[in-house]
């Protein structure tokens, strides 16, 4: 089963447009309205759309007591490290 898992994996990232994708949800407690709470989600996602988040935030609209605050995402899409070269050449200091 764990095998299915890294072959599911490895087709998601095969298809240039997903990407593993993290949001950093606040919510108010439903008890205590005045608190936030922190829940983080991640998943792989189809960027720039994330359809996926956008099903996630509207059940949790449709089925969970705490009000979103806020959403913050990060992905692999919108953030990713500095691209590495070589130079064309060969430089020798004396």
């Amino acid at each position: 089963m764990q095998l299915e898992g890294l072959e599911r994996f490895a087709r998601l990232a095969a298809i240039p447009d997903w990407h593993l994708t993290t949001a950093e949800i606040l919510y108010h407690m439903p008890d205590h309205p005045g608190l936030l709470q922190t829940f983080i989600w991640q998943k792989h996602d189809l960027a720039p759309s994330f359809p996926a988040l956008g099903k996630f935030l509207a059940f949790w609209q449709r089925e969970i007591e705490g009000p979103l605050h806020s959403v913050r995402v990060a992905s692999t899409a919108l953030t990713r490290p500095a691209e590495l070269r070589y130079a064309g050449g060969q430089f020798i200091l004396h």
